[in-house]
């Protein structure tokens, strides 16, 4: 069996690759750099690290590369493929559209796609955006044989340093959690068998569970961490006022979530709150402030992390106190050279705090609710 990946990177590398191994496939990864997809093509193995504190290592093989940039042989693995997916980052999907249309329209039989990105509706995007480029002709096959199946990625990876990427650029550190929540609905051929597969349904309450729950309490201990200096996340969930204000802000959206879909019981959510705090925690993993309050604006998005989780909030009548202050200090994060940082400070010196934030929240009454709190 054949599975084809888009971007070879930490969660591709990482998770997915680790998940095909287990299950029998033959990952062939889609991937820009030179120097990764030499490094697949003359090992065609990696290992990974888990960092936990009785570390271990896994050695995942049956790999190859192909370079996202030959579009006719990205295209032919597509065509071939038996299962695809994709890791590439929102800003980057758009990129491997044209690859995606050209190789499906080579097909007759059935694929599914496993779109692991933190983006809500990625797969009404994709499929979108790939019928654009497709020939009329095929949209009843793209319709009705291609499933855009979104996938919920709970497992942590850290960035690796320079120095780790240059000894080896293959290997990787990921934490234990290993577990592939998809939208159970979404397949149009046989649910495939994947080890640590999860088919849900209904999906979207999953999905809001990890943007609001999780992505939101990673992002205020990041935000809240580098307003005190912190360099590592474990460090600053160890900050008894960071952790405290990241569990509220997280408990904020579990009862949220509870009130909007009955399938989510609070009990649970709360037990999945003390389980993210604990592993927020995981000092093996070694992960960064910077890497996880990087790219602020599309954190701040109206459907995101925190826009949609104060939404949500308002919607069922549940104090959104907690996730606005992680609002206020990622409008603060002022950090590294990230470009969107950059831009994002611009902003709000030229526009003023208060158009920004008005840009940005998902409704009026939801940029109302934050500058009504604005920090003293």
């Amino acid at each position: 069996m054949k599975a084809v990946h888009f971007g070879a990177g930490n969660i591709g590398r990482g998770f997915l690759g680790q998940l095909y191994f287990e299950s029998g496939y033959q990952t062939t990864f889609i991937e820009a750099l030179p120097a990764v997809v030499e490094a697949l093509n003359d090992r065609n193995e990696y290992w990974i690290d888990i960092a936990e504190e009785t570390p271990s290592s896994f050695l995942v093989q049956n790999v190859s590369a192909v370079s996202a940039l030959n579009l006719a042989k990205v295209a032919s693995e597509v065509a071939s493929a038996d299962i695809c997916s994709t890791a590439v980052g929102v800003h980057a999907l758009p990129k491997i559209v044209p690859a995606l249309a050209a190789g499906l329209s080579q097909r007759t039989q059935p694929l599914d796609i496993i779109i692991c990105e933190n983006m809500l509706h990625s797969s009404k995007f994709l499929r979108e955006e790939i019928r654009k480029q497709m020939p009329d002709s095929m949209h009843l096959y793209l319709d009705e044989k291609v499933g855009f199946v979104e996938a919920s990625i709970g497992r942590m990876v850290p960035t690796r340093s320079t120095e780790q990427q240059k000894a080896d650029p293959l290997r990787v550190a990921v934490e234990a959690y290993c577990e592939l929540p998809v939208d159970a609905l979404a397949f149009r051929g046989v649910v495939p068998k994947i080890a640590h597969l999860k088919p849900i349904t209904p999906f979207e309450a999953y999905v809001e569970r990890k943007l609001f729950i999780h992505n939101a309490g990673h992002a205020t201990v990041a935000y809240l961490g580098f307003q005190k200096g912190y360099q590592l996340i474990c460090d600053a969930v160890a900050d008894v006022e960071i952790r405290k204000a990241a569990e509220e802000a997280m408990m904020a959206s579990a009862m949220g979530l509870s009130r909007r879909y009955p399938n989510l019981i609070l009990a649970d959510l709360v037990d999945h709150v003390s389980d993210l705090l604990r592993r927020f925690a995981n000092r093996a993993l070694g992960d960064q402030v910077l890497r996880v309050g990087a790219d602020p604006l599309r954190k701040l998005g109206p459907e995101d992390r925190f826009m949609g989780a104060i939404q949500l909030c308002l919607e069922s009548n549940v104090d959104a106190s907690p996730l606005i202050r992680g609002v206020w200090a990622a409008l603060q994060f002022n950090a590294g050279s990230d470009p969107v940082v950059a831009e994002l400070q611009s902003r709000i010196r030229t526009e003023g705090i208060d158009k920004v934030v008005q840009s940005l929240a998902s409704t009026p009454e939801v940029s109302s609710a934050i500058l009504s709190q604005r920090p003293k």
